[in-house]
């Protein structure tokens, strides 16, 4: 017989309707993947290991101890949420490529959805997901209700993986949407958290009844409680935050001297190729191809005189070619 401390951890039915998602997608990503590299283009090993990962984390939050205290304390359903709304949905994201979801959107109904991961839709979405569940009526009928609980559970990590296709998705991205534009981004989304982590943390009121019972039993006071899942959410969110200023210094350093490289050999071989022009192709991830016209156009290649000079516009729309 278990100790009551230990049954009380491990106390809770598992939900099988939580978990086969988890199995179902782990399925179709690996059938995609083993197609993909049987045509000879390959999914890098490390998307594979971060979407694995993902799901890895999805799993942990939902059959380990963490799941079935979350219902008894506040601050360790904070930790459940925190694990997949942010971690679990970008490790998903950074797993996706363009080729592993062309299926998806080639059905008409998925295509059109593609608009939800516009950066001026997709923040919008994310924070009223984020809010809406975290309001009282919300958050207790999903303690409440295992049906709603999923659906919580879903909108978290939908609306993340949306989230985070802006940063690092494979869909396109409007042409605007620059490195500085990315830098708001980041700094919206941070702070969209960290508003409704300071609500926790100093409001001094109780927002969740239902955890009454979890905090008595555990001894620390309600408002502690909250507090403490609103001090996870600040932590988090900051060391989240630096990580990506941090990815998104590199990936600046990056474009411009990747696009320094192009320039330089444009003027070397008196090619004329403007400084927009080169930026766009390298933002879009096309700067190789853009050096391969380039040294064409200087071996006397007729064919990219004309043709070269629209590629890296479409390759920031979508466009094929």
């Amino acid at each position: 017989m278990l100790p009551p401390f230990a049954a009380k951890i491990s106390e809770g039915p598992l939900e099988p309707a939580q978990l086969m998602p988890v199995v179902v997608f782990a399925g179709l990503y690996a059938y995609r993947v083993r197609k993909l590299a049987l045509q000879g283009r390959p999914v890098p090993g490390w998307r594979q290991a971060c979407f694995h990962g993902g799901l890895v984390v999805i799993l942990i939050a939902q059959i380990s101890p963490v799941s079935h205290v979350s219902q008894q304390l506040l601050c360790i359903h904070m930790v459940e949420h925190l694990l997949m709304g942010d971690i679990a949905s970008l490790m998903l994201v950074l797993g996706l490529t363009a080729q592993v979801i062309a299926p998806i959107l080639r059905i008409k109904v998925f295509d059109r959805l593609r608009v939800l991961s516009n950066p001026i839709v997709a923040f919008p979405l994310w924070t009223i997901d984020l809010y809406a569940w975290h309001s009282p009526l919300l958050y207790q009928a999903a303690l409440r209700h295992s049906g709603i609980h999923f659906c919580e559970h879903a909108c978290f990590v939908g609306f993340g993986m949306n989230m985070w296709m802006c940063l690092f998705g494979p869909l396109p991205q409007p042409e605007w949407f620059g490195n500085a534009a990315k830098l708001g981004y980041i700094i919206a989304v941070r702070l969209s958290g960290a508003i409704l982590g300071n609500i926790f943390l100093w409001s001094g009121t109780v927002f969740y009844p239902y955890y009454r019972a979890g905090d008595a039993y555990w001894h620390i006071s309600p408002v502690a409680d909250q507090s403490i899942a609103g001090a996870e959410m600040m932590i988090e969110g900051s060391i989240l935050t630096i990580i990506l200023f941090g990815w998104l210094f590199m990936r600046t350093a990056r474009e411009i001297e990747a696009k320094q490289v192009l320039m330089d050999y444009a003027r070397e071989h008196g090619i004329e190729l403007a400084d927009r022009r080169a930026a766009r192709a390298v933002s879009a991830g096309r700067g190789d191809e853009l050096m391969r016209r380039l040294q064409s156009a200087a071996t006397g290649d007729a064919r990219v005189l004309e043709g070269e000079r629209a590629a890296p516009v479409a390759a920031v729309r979508g466009d094929p070619g």
